[in-house]
Parts: C-alpha cells; structure tokens; sequence
C-alpha cells in the first residue's frame, strides 16, 4: 500500500505537531519553577550609592539571594529624590525579576503632590514587606560652634533664612523634618535639597552647609570617624548605638522623624511569584544574621507582612496630605 502523501496528510501531520508543541509549551509553564536558577533578580535602589537605603539594600539582597537560591544585584536609579527609581520599578514588567526599595514617606509625597506629575500611585506596586526602620537625626560638623540643638535653633532664630539644612531629596523624611522643627521651634532654614543622603553628608562634613537632617545609618560613616556631632535624634526614645545624644523631645522640641524602608515589585504579578518573594523576604529579614548585620550599620530591622505593609502605608498617607501642603505654601 502506498503512503499517503497529499495535501490533507500533509495539514494532519502539521496539526498534530502543533498541538504537540503547545502541549509541551503549557507543560514547561505550569511545572516551571521561579526564579529560574541562575537568572538574577534585580533590586532597584532609587538613591545613590553610599546612602543609608543603598548599604541596607545591599546587605538584604545578600541574604535574599541565598533564600532563593539567585543572584539579587542592587542596582543605583537616583534621580530627583528617588522619582526616577519609583517610576523604572513601577513600570517594570511583573514578572519578579524586577524588585525595588519604597522609602516611606518619600514615595508617597511624591506622588501626592501633583506638581511632580507622578506616573505611579500606590497601586502601582505590590507590596512584599517592610525591612526596616531608621530614625532620623539632626547633625552638624564636629568644629560646629553648635553644640546642643537648642544652640542650632537660637542661631536660626538671630538669622532667618541663612543656617543652611540638607535633605535627601524634596519632601523626604528629611525635608519634612526640616519644615517640622521650622514649625515647632518657631525658625526658618535655608534647606538645600541634595539626590540621597552622601551628597548632603558630604556637604556638612565639609563645611558647605551648616546642619544635617538624615538618618541614623546615613551619618555612621562620619559620626564614627568623627567628621560630624549628632545633635539630637527625632525619636520618641534614644537610639542604642549612640545612647549618650538625647531626643530632640528631651531638648524641649517634640520633633519625631524617620525612614521606614520596604521592598515591593510592579503590581499584577503572579500569586506564585509573589509567594515566593514574600516568603524569602521574611526568612531573610528574620533571620539573626539580618538584624546582626543591620545592628553594625546603626539600623534596626522591623519586618512586616505585606498585609501589615499595606495598612501602614494607608496610615502614612493620611500624614503625608499635610507635608505635601506644607512643602506648597513654600513655594
């Protein structure tokens, strides 16, 4: 018998394959596995390098890549107070290989103040968990003639608009703790918006700006050199590492301030691969060798499960409406 080599063999045999090619095709999607060994994880830090955000991203990824059995490689995208990094991650594609470090407050009041033309908003990210805390603090160079908090105030009270402050970026934690002490102390600074946290460091270790507003971790570099004096912290207690530095409550302001970092990916990701994600980020924040390495850097790991991450960020949102107008009767 003769074999059948006409057209309609010809489309039967193509089917077949077809089906064949797809079937294989679903079968790797669904028994596949995340991530894929060997495929690095990118973690967007929207600071520059040598900031408090970019020395404890760095320690968390070398962690979490051993949870996940990956490389996690930190990679720098700073850029007008941290807008540029927030905008990459958001629109990254959700598929887990694209991950990123929210500072709250900063990533709020960014997108709540309308003049910044945010492209994203809360809903852009997935929220996987919350690593840590850092308070804030106010410094100045160690030869500083200020040598209390109430000394930095007195000198902006005898000349308005002249003791130069840094931040890290407009209406970041440090800038609003700025407009804050403005408020409560009854004084006005002339505040210098630096990208991140090293510049302005490096400004006041210099001499070029007069005081500091940053965070705890931000400033060990040169508060252990002796570069720089901490002032005051803006915590509702003294911080361990340096318990000797009263609050800034103690000296008679009720200034309280800090950075509250987390980790997030583009919203629309798939279940099991925030699954995966989450669970890792907990194991690593967790663990002692996490807190161990954080304690040398001056910070204090705090975790929080997605669900917790989200009702403090509705909480802090509430806050950051007032910051925002605040920052607008400025202009």
């Amino acid at each position: 018998m003769g074999r059948n080599t006409g057209p309609g063999f010809t489309l039967s045999v193509l089917g077949v394959m077809m089906v064949a090619a797809g079937l294989i095709l679903v079968g790797a999607a669904q028994g596949g596995t995340f991530p894929e060994k060997g495929r690095p994880i990118t973690l967007i830090n929207a600071y520059p390098a040598g900031g408090g955000s970019d020395v404890t991203h760095r320690m968390l990824a070398a962690i979490l890549e051993k949870e996940l059995g990956t490389p996690v490689q930190v990679v720098n995208k700073p850029g007008a107070g941290g807008q540029v990094g927030y905008t990459e991650l958001a629109r990254s594609r959700p598929d887990g290989y694209t991950i990123g470090g929210l500072n709250l407050p900063t990533v709020i009041t960014t997108y709540l103040d309308s003049s910044r033309q945010a492209v994203f908003s809360r809903k852009s990210f997935e929220y996987l968990a919350m690593q840590d805390i850092d308070p804030g603090l106010i410094a100045v160079k160690a030869d500083s003639p200020y040598k209390t908090l109430k000394d930095l105030i007195d000198a902006a009270k005898a000349n308005p608009g002249k003791i130069r402050t840094t931040t890290a970026g407009i209406l970041s934690d440090d800038h609003i703790a700025a407009m804050k002490t403005e408020r409560i102390a009854g004084v006005k600074f002339a505040i210098v918006h630096f990208d991140g946290s090293a510049p302005g460091r490096t400004a006041v270790a210099g001499g070029h700006v007069e005081a500091y507003f940053g965070n705890v971790t931000d400033i060990q570099p040169v508060a252990t050199s002796g570069q720089l004096r901490i002032l005051a912290v803006m915590n509702p207690t003294r911080i361990k590492f340096f318990p000797e530095v009263k609050t800034a409550e103690e000296q008679g302001y009720k200034i309280y301030s800090g950075v509250h970092r987390g980790i997030a990916m583009p919203a629309g990701a798939p279940k099991e691969v925030v699954s995966v994600l989450t669970e890792a980020l907990r194991k690593s924040i967790t663990s002692d060798e996490y807190r161990t390495r954080m304690e040398k850097l001056w910070c204090l790991a705090v975790y929080m499960s997605p669900q917790e991450y989200s009702k403090f960020w509705t909480e802090y949102e509430v806050q950051a409406k007032q910051w925002v107008e605040w920052a607008q009767e400025k202009k």
